[in-house]
């Protein structure tokens, strides 16, 4: 089992603060690059403008996601330990460790194990959802059982 909670809050919140500098440096740099090109008008100029200004929309979008993330991850109580799988819990399955928080994929813990923080809208999370120890459910075909929840 996954010993600690807190260790895997604090990975799960470094991962977004980690995408939050890189989406905000790449807005930085698009920034720059677009205030330093400000004075060319040619055609090739203006092709770039676009490209740099949608890449700036995207990396905005990323970091708006990244965001609203972090903030899910702050409603999270560290604490808190629940029989049934909700938002917040630590599940172990006989494949897997997943935690229900946000969509930041595997997270590698000190101890070797690996986790996976996943979002309520997960279609895996409807399948647990509610469950708890000794339960089953099937996602993609197989079956699954839920050995531990906290």
């Amino acid at each position: 089992m996954v010993a600690n909670k807190a260790e895997l809050f604090n990975k799960c919140l470094d991962t977004v603060n980690r995408q939050i500098d890189k989406y905000q440096n790449e807005m930085d740099q698009i920034k720059q690059s677009m205030e330093n090109n400000d004075a060319h008008t040619d055609y090739d100029e203006d092709d770039s403008k676009g490209q740099l200004l949608g890449d700036f929309e995207k990396y905005a979008e990323y970091l708006d996601n990244s965001r609203k993330m972090k903030e899910k991850l702050s409603k999270i109580d560290r604490n808190h330990y629940t029989e049934a799988v909700d938002f917040g819990s630590v599940i172990e399955t006989n494949d897997n460790y997943y935690f229900i928080s946000a969509a930041l994929g595997k997270i590698d813990m000190e101890d070797g194990t690996s986790v996976y923080a996943i979002s309520t809208d997960a279609p895996i999370f409807s399948e647990m959802k509610g469950k708890k120890a000794g339960d089953k459910f099937s996602f993609n075909g197989k079956e699954q059982e839920i050995k531990e929840v906290h």
